[in-house]
């Protein structure tokens, strides 16, 4: 069985709710994964923001609004007078229950109630509009089996377990639709998975039932070689190593969360990326699977700070490293590249929240020198020490910009530039051009 999720621009109107029907109605048994419709959470918070501020008016304006434009929906969604009724009944009760909120205390407990509206009234939708179409569906209660541990990770053994008796509820049903980014918490409070949101939701499900496939339908045509913004002719990368696309994600594609894949991963379930708006397109396919000695991308990642503590005190002497990444941890900021010499270490880091802090604990220990507004360009692939020869062709398209820092050997599968900001263009340009343009 493949489990399918579409983002909420994918479903983000009447016509698009058609189409994406239209897309896995064929016959085969899968587990649909869907987000609240476009726009909707972001409503929701300005709804739940009012409602802290104390204001009941402000909120029930932004209420209506909302309702009134699901309304709209359900009127291009439903032919028929039976469904068109129980899908109003159906926002109806939901936004009579938003509104219950606007009367009494309100706290992150009941903000995480009222967001999660928005995925129960979308896959309630589909799973009415594909009834109407003569489709065998099913809703699956992602608050039934989706549940995070006392450390709010994912809890894989429950959701396994109750996944696998709900899905026995309703055996030979061709497509269950279920909500993503909600969950219950360790204590049965409505919850959420934060990071990755749906698209984590679909890789757990993924690994619970051992998936032949996951995919991930959003509007972008998969990962792309380079910023389709910033070098022209980028073509999307068809296919990537599970650290491949961690470290493009990372590093500046959005297309996907790095850690929403992980139970993929270890489970070894492929994950294709595809795009809903051109539905015939290949997408790209990240599996276990390393093309041999091929480089498959660059990324850029702005608004980068680095940081060099130069001091003699470092030669010879254990625990300097120590002391100096104590100061960091102290203030929650993480580090994306390192570099250290016999008397010196250089780090970059993206998360300048501390930054006046960190500097002044880092001066006891050192001379301290700052770069800000810089960027860090990734170049991935397989990029095993053994592959002779890429390392020379990265540092020729990088021989006319200035490099802070290169950082190689952290991974088998990146290698890393600190530039300014202003050289980005320069260079991601370059790289294409060298990596690129002669495969």
């Amino acid at each position: 069985m493949k489990v399918l999720k579409f983002g909420g621009t994918s479903v983000g109107s009447a016509q698009r709710i058609k189409e994406v029907a239209k897309l896995i109605t064929d016959g085969e048994q899968k587990i649909v994964v869907l987000s609240a419709m476009s726009g909707t959470t972001n409503t929701l918070v300005e709804i739940s923001d009012y409602l802290y501020k104390k204001n009941p008016e402000g909120a029930n304006e932004i209420i209506n609004k909302l309702e009134h434009t699901y309304k709209k929906h359900v009127d291009e969604l439903f032919s028929t007078a039976e469904y068109k009724q129980k899908a109003l009944e159906m926002i109806k009760s939901h936004f009579d229950y938003i509104r219950a909120f606007t009367k009494d205390l309100f706290t992150l407990f009941e903000e995480k109630v009222i967001l999660a509206q928005g995925e129960l009234i979308s896959t309630a939708l589909m799973n009415y509009y594909l009834q109407e179409c003569g489709t065998s569906s099913v809703l699956l209660p992602a608050l039934d089996y989706m549940r995070t541990d006392k450390n709010a990770e994912p809890d894989p053994v429950y959701i396994k377990d109750k996944l696998q008796i709900q899905l026995e509820l309703h055996p030979g049903v061709e497509i269950y639709i279920t909500q993503g980014y909600i969950c219950r918490n360790a204590y049965g409070e409505i919850d959420n998975l934060q990071r990755g949101g749906s698209d984590y939701t679909a890789s757990l499900i993924g690994a619970a039932i051992n998936a032949t496939e996951i995919q991930i339908w959003t509007d972008i045509d998969g990962m792309h070689n380079n910023d389709p913004r910033i070098v022209e002719n980028t073509t999307p990368v068809r296919q990537l190593h599970f650290e491949e696309a961690a470290e493009l994600a990372y590093f500046g594609a959005k297309i996907l969360h790095p850690t929403c894949i992980q139970p993929a991963k270890y489970a070894n379930i492929p994950v294709r990326l595809l795009n809903t708006m051109d539905p015939t397109a290949p997408g790209t396919l990240i599996s276990n699977d390393t093309e041999k000695g091929k480089i498959k991308a660059v990324a850029a990642k702005d608004n980068i700070t680095a940081i060099k503590i130069k001091s003699s005190r470092m030669l010879l002497a254990h625990g300097f490293l120590r002391k100096v990444f104590e100061i960091f941890e102290s203030y929650q900021t993480s580090i994306d590249m390192i570099c250290t010499s016999e008397v010196g270490v250089s780090v970059s880091i993206d998360n300048t929240k501390h930054l006046n802090e960190i500097l002044d604990d880092l001066k006891k220990y050192g001379t301290v020198t700052v770069d800000k507004n810089m960027c860090i360009v990734c170049v991935v692939g397989d990029l095993e020490w053994e592959n002779v020869g890429f390392e020379a062709k990265t540092m020729d398209a990088m021989k006319d910009v200035p490099v802070r820092m290169i950082s190689y050997g952290g991974s088998n599968y990146n290698i890393s530039f600190l530039i300014r900001e202003c050289d980005k263009k320069a260079a991601l340009q370059s790289l294409s051009k060298e990596l690129f343009d002669n495969n």
